[in-house]
């Protein structure tokens, strides 16, 4: 039977953790919170009234470069990967629960993916999309670098669920050209990814990651990155709608912009970086 170890990493985010965790009752057998910073909202006696281990970490402003760490601290080889903000709906807990009773998984298996639906403030947006955010895996099966937005690896495969994870914060939209060009956080990331991208993965914190090469994606932006920002752009505003109509039979143009206006934006910043150290 799998045990499942779930890891958090907070930023001042004490009553959402807590919801995530009342929540996720019964789902998990070992709790690792990793705080970004120092904790000044008293984060620690969340987790430790939970049962759960609490580790304050230098400020990174972001949580990937967290996750080797926390990984490592883990005792459980399967990761249970929710962020504060979130929580599991009634179906993914019971497949949670069930999950920790059943036999291990198959050694192909390296994880699980879910449903991911956009929060509008007080009410979800969609239902079936988007999918294919990994929330369970197993570590000794993954790879990863701790690049902000850079997800785990999977050395055999991902397995889709038709599962929810809820991503919701009252008052507060979850999607949107707001939070592309106007969010401070969202310039911050771009930053930090170009700003890795100057350099190797294996610069950063890392868990399983041996080779100084990026992987395919990231390299196409290294090579071409005003050409790959435009494919990627009009590329995937075709492939967001045509996954928005399969899914929920509607087309939503200015929700389906969002994601691949952010990925060129990181191309342009990246070619400005580069630009600049060359000069």
């Amino acid at each position: 039977m799998p045990a499942v170890t779930l890891v958090v990493c907070v930023y001042q985010q004490r009553d959402l953790l807590a919801r995530l965790i009342r929540e996720s009752a019964g789902c998990f057998d070992d709790l690792v919170v990793v705080h970004d910073g120092p904790d000044t909202t008293d984060v620690r006696t969340v987790v430790e009234t939970a049962g759960g281990r609490f580790f304050e970490r230098p400020h990174e402003f972001q949580q990937e470069p967290h996750w080797p760490f926390a990984w490592g601290q883990a005792k459980h080889d399967w990761i249970l990967r929710f962020d504060a903000d979130e929580f599991p709906s009634a179906d993914m807990k019971t497949w949670l629960k069930s999950f920790r009773l059943a036999p291990e998984p198959p050694s192909d298996i390296s994880g699980y993916t879910c449903i991911w639906p956009l929060w509008n403030k007080d009410h979800a947006v969609t239902k079936k999309w988007p999918a294919g955010r990994n929330f369970l895996f197993q570590k000794q099966r993954v790879r990863f670098f701790g690049m902000v937005e850079q997800t785990p690896i999977p050395d055999g495969r991902f397995e889709p669920l038709d599962l929810v994870l809820r991503h919701e914060v009252p008052g507060r939209k979850g999607y949107g050209l707001f939070n592309i060009v106007v969010r401070k956080q969202a310039y911050h990331w771009r930053e930090c990814i170009a700003r890795s991208l100057l350099g190797k993965p294996t610069d950063l914190a890392f868990w399983r990651w041996e080779i100084e090469a990026w992987p395919v994606g990231w390299e196409q932006i290294r090579q071409r990155p005003l050409w790959t920002g435009c494919k990627r752009l009009s590329k995937g505003i075709l492939s967001a709608m045509r996954d928005q109509w399969r899914t929920e039979k509607r087309f939503s143009p200015l929700i389906a912009i969002g994601g691949p206006l952010h990925h060129a934006l990181i191309c342009y910043k990246f070619w400005c970086l580069r630009r600049a150290k060359k000069t």
